[in-house]
């Protein structure tokens, strides 16, 4: 019995409907007054629950043709449900009409819903009842409209020329002032120590432009609020707008120390839409690109820790490894930090000559290095004295607010997605699970600094194994056809010269796509309806479920170990903000 099925039975007053999807996710429509007992059943009553919400966004169906047996809508809610005890998702859909709708919370169900519901208001104007603090999260406050309506512009050129009165700059000032109350903080009281610090969104220990609102007593964290969106660039909206190939690079921006893993779920999702089965060489180029890329990921943040914490020369000496894995990254895609270098069914160019000798000698490289910087970094007395104990999370808390990746290992859970549920043929090579056991921050370092060694060995078995073959899929929407058959006749040569120019006609649809990236769980929801671009794009990133569990992790500690804490996430702000 699959879980739709469960839901009818212990539901039998309840409509269910199912929808057939790409991606093979279970997905059903649930009446919006039987939502909050059926999300509160999936997470607390079922055998084997859905206990971490994944993600919770929002679609606007108004001009959308191909919705063939699906409820009436004028805009949806999507909920991304994981459960790690039946290694499966499920998809919840609410079918809402009007122009601005509402919805109830889910906050009572999982308090990670607190983002994303802020979001679903922000972004498309849905109105959650009962959310505590429904305000805009990735917009500034005096934002006039929701960017992901299809009515608000996709180019700036459409909006027309911003201009800022004295009286404009003076309003948006005041919004930036701190009302405790407004952030869930308790108000100041009187005759007591607690005092509001702001720290950012300009400094270096938030690793970007961020926020936090600390609540103190003196010098200990009696709560905190984490302030976003000083980074979002629309990059979800520019989805609706580019087809379907050019928007590979934009993903290159969203995590941009990842480069090509950005690339690799944007992939795949558009594949499951087009049915396109990539070939063997296509896969291990992309496994071996990809690790590359996480190791240079996990240097970054190995070097930008260390510095956190006050050593400095370790920064220097990783990011000059870092510099060398880039030389072979352009040997191979003739860019360094976003090479935007994966297609659809493929990548873009085969490995050049020479590149087993690149490859081979980084791998004799980096080892000793690393053994180097445990004894300079991981075995400092000061770094384990600044770490272990500071910002702790339990398995069962980093489930329940939907910590993947390095962050989740590191309270001793063994779960990777390319070992679970194995993509781009990740079942084809041997490499461990890094695990901690406090998850705390030093924990958080041990499981990143294993995980380059493994990455290691799986670009080492990538050299031994590459397969002969082609390195892009013989496939109408990803490869124009041979030059013999374009001189033929005049219908190939308009089809390549459209293929070329419009971009690709992905078939309507819906399909999600998830890989463990170098700072967690990153997935595209993407929705096709038939033409030339995204209907709509969702990007679910890591760092945004992660940052929102700080104040989690920060409750009881001193200043100078949010700044530990910080550095233990490894998130970039583009990867919170999109």
């Amino acid at each position: 019995m699959d879980v739709i099925d469960e839901l009818k039975l212990r539901f039998p007053g309840v409509t269910f409907i199912r929808q057939e999807v790409r991606d093979e996710i279970p997905t059903v429509w649930v009446p919006g007054g039987s939502l909050v007992a059926v999300l509160g059943y999936l997470k607390n009553e079922a055998a084997a629950p859905y206990r971490t919400l994944y993600d919770l966004a929002g679609i606007d169906e108004r001009v959308r043709q191909n919705r063939d047996a699906q409820p009436d809508a004028n805009f949806t809610v999507v909920y991304h449900l994981l459960s790690y005890e039946r290694n499966n998702d499920l998809r919840i859909k609410v079918a809402l009409q009007g122009d601005h709708p509402s919805i109830p919370t889910a906050t009572g169900v999982w308090e990670a819903a607190n983002w994303y519901e802020r979001e679903l208001w922000d972004m498309l104007g849905i109105t959650v009842e009962g959310h505590s603090n429904l305000r805009r999260i990735l917009m500034p406050p005096w934002w006039e409209g929701h960017p992901l309506r299809k009515e608000h512009p996709s180019r700036a050129t459409e909006m027309g020329t911003f201009a800022l009165s004295p009286e404009d700059d003076v309003r948006f000032q005041e919004s930036l002032e701190v009302r405790p109350e407004d952030w869930g903080l308790s108000s100041r009281r009187r005759n007591s120590r607690m005092m509001l610090l702001n720290l950012g969104p300009q400094h270096p220990g938030t690793h970007g432009l961020l926020r936090v609102i600390l609540q103190l007593e003196d010098e200990r964290i009696v709560d905190a609020a984490v302030d976003i969106g000083y980074h979002h660039r629309g990059a979800e909206k520019m989805g609706e707008r580019q087809t379907w190939h050019t928007y590979i690079p934009y993903t290159d921006r969203v995590d941009y120390l990842g480069g090509v893993l950005n690339n690799l779920p944007y992939i795949l999702a558009t594949e499951k839409l087009a049915g396109i089965e990539v070939p063997d060489r296509a896969k291990v180029i992309r496994v071996m690109m990809a690790e590359l890329f996480r190791i240079a990921s996990h240097l970054v943040w190995y070097g930008t820790f260390a510095q956190d914490l006050g050593a400095i020369s370790p920064v220097f000496y990783m990011f000059s490894d870092r510099e060398k894995l880039f030389d072979i990254v352009e040997a191979i895609t003739g860019g360094r930090m976003h090479p935007g270098w994966f297609r659809i069914g493929g990548v873009a160019q085969d490995l050049p000559t020479g590149w087993e000798k690149l490859v081979s000698d980084f791998l004799d490289h980096l080892p000793p290095r690393l053994r180097e910087y445990d004894r300079l970094v991981m075995d400092s007395r000061i770094l384990k004295g600044r770490t272990r104990g500071v910002g702790e999370l339990t398995k069962d808390e980093a489930i329940e607010w939907g910590i993947t990746g390095p962050n989740l290992r590191a309270c001793g859970f063994a779960w990777d997605f390319r070992k679970k549920r194995p993509y781009s043929g990740y079942d084809q090579f041997s490499f461990d699970i890094p695990t901690a056991d406090r998850g705390d921050c030093y924990g958080r370092a041990q499981v990143r600094v294993e995980e380059i060694r493994q990455s290691l060995r799986i670009v080492r078995q990538c050299l031994e194994i590459m397969p002969p073959g082609p390195y892009k899929a013989d496939h109408i929407l990803t490869t124009p056809p041979d030059e013999k058959r374009m001189l033929h006749d005049i219908e190939t040569l308009i089809a390549h010269f459209l293929s070329v120019s419009w971009g690709p006609v992905i078939p309507a649809g819906e399909a999600f796509a998830g890989i463990e990236a170098a700072k967690g769980n990153n997935g595209y929801y993407l929705i096709s309806d038939g033409g030339g671009s995204s209907y709509q794009t969702r990007i679910r990133t890591p760092s945004f479920a992660h940052l929102q569990a700080l104040p989690l992790m920060a409750r009881g500690l001193e200043v100078p170990d949010i700044i530990a804490i910080l550095g233990s996430i490894d998130f970039v702000l583009a990867d919170v903000d999109r």
